[in-house]
């Protein structure tokens, strides 16, 4: 939880960060624990309402799809139901613009009309007697379907988004069918079940839900606001919190954020390379400044004197109290203990983050040297595009990370 308070710390929610912080990371710990695929994890935007008005549904919910009539005549809530799934469309179809029938009689436009009745009349039959509830299609359900669904106490939706069925197929298990034909009495290879349907109005949208899903676990995050902008700011910070948290979870391992993981690591290269003879004492050091890029980065962006605070920082990092956890504090444009304060970063990220780097580096060191067009050595001539041999890369790259945090204790 206090990994995604940190994420959500500089987004446009952190004034209310432990209320999604909380909400966040009840919604990873919901799936299930050897995947935690946050992919199961669904956020739906309503207009309206405070932000607290957000809330996490341990379930899968979606927003009410176009219905045609007869829909308010079916019932909005179930217990234990049979879901059914479709990929096809339970309507009748309009005839091309250049379809041409010829008939000899209205015995026989009748037949064509009351064929194309039956086609339709036995597709819902089919739908109706495998005793499926809750029948879902990706494509439209008409009229006709909808008031037959209903005289019968059965709930549909039509064009339902791919996603949404996606995670609704996960959930309540069965598959998706693209054909009546070969429908039998509804087994568990047909059809999904759940503990609970229903219905529930959110702002002015109303939402189809389902909770109590056996076959996966799953978490819809509800995030109300006043502005679409608000909405989609929203979206994408609590997309941030569920991925630090789920890493969180796999690797439950945190280093102190704000710098001052970097600051002591910086600390003990300078340590190790003035015991060390030759060119390898200079690159040592280069990289040891380079960790520092990060806290004077973070100062920086917060408007304070970078070299005071990195003054400050190298101070209590040397200090005999053997604290490594001291970083840029943003509130004070000081110093603190981040691990006290609960700044903390998942530590395969740091890994992760200063092994690219340091990779990455070395690829452009590898360069021996580049190949110009004479050309370009006249005056007046366009520069090239890229400039630089050996050294080019050398400044940039060098302000990065390695891999001496495998080492860290």
């Amino acid at each position: 939880m206090r990994c995604a308070g940190t994420s959500l710390n500089s987004k446009l929610v952190s004034h209310q960060r432990e209320f999604f912080a909380g909400i966040v990371t009840d919604a990873v710990l919901t799936l299930d624990a050897d995947s935690l695929d946050v992919s199961m994890v669904g956020i739906k935007k309503v207009h309206g309402g405070s932000t607290t008005d957000s809330q996490l549904v341990t379930g899968v919910a979606f927003k009410k799809t176009f219905s045609y009539a007869g829909f308010e005549q079916q019932p909005k809530s179930f217990d234990n139901p049979k879901v059914m799934l479709l990929n096809l469309e339970l309507e009748l179809k309009a005839e091309k613009d250049n379809a041409e029938v010829r008939v000899n009689s209205t015995a026989d436009y009748q037949a064509i009309v009351d064929a194309e009745w039956g086609i339709i009349y036995a597709k819902l039959a089919a739908c109706v007697n495998t005793g499926a509830k809750v029948v879902l299609s990706r494509l439209a359900i008409g009229d006709v379907a909808t008031q037959y669904f209903a005289d019968r106490d059965i709930f549909c939706a039509g064009r339902v988004a791919e996603e949404d069925m996606r995670r609704v197929q996960r959930a309540v298990g069965g598959s998706v069918q693209t054909t009546v034909n070969h429908l039998k009495d509804g087994g568990a290879d047909i059809l999904g079940e759940c503990g609970r349907f229903e219905e529930r109005q959110l702002g002015k949208e109303r939402y189809n839900v389902f909770t109590g899903c056996p076959k996966a676990k799953s978490a819809t995050i509800i995030v109300r606001g006043g502005s679409d902008q608000f909405l989609e700011e929203s979206e994408r910070s609590l997309h941030d919190a569920i991925m630090i948290v789920r890493r969180a979870i796999k690797h439950p391992t945190a280093v102190p954020g704000g710098g001052a993981i970097e600051m002591d690591l910086s600390r003990h290269i300078r340590a190790a390379a003035v015991k060390i003879e030759g060119k390898d004492q200079l690159i040592m050091s280069a990289y040891a400044r380079a960790l520092e890029v990060i806290p004077r980065t973070l100062c920086d962006n917060a408007g304070f004197d970078s070299t005071e605070v990195l003054n400050k920082l190298r101070a209590a990092h040397a200090s005999a109290d053997g604290n490594h956890c001291y970083g840029v504090d943003l509130d004070s444009a000081s110093v603190v203990d981040t691990w006290a304060k609960a700044v903390w970063e998942p530590a395969v990220v740091k890994l992760n983050a200063l092994a690219a780097a340091t990779e990455a580096a070395c690829q452009i060191l590898a360069v021996d040297e580049t190949i110009k067009n004479p050309k370009n050595e006249q005056p007046g001539a366009p520069g090239p595009p890229g400039g630089g041999g050996r050294g080019g890369g050398m400044g940039g790259m060098m302000n990065r990370g390695g891999r001496g945090v495998r080492r860290m204790r």
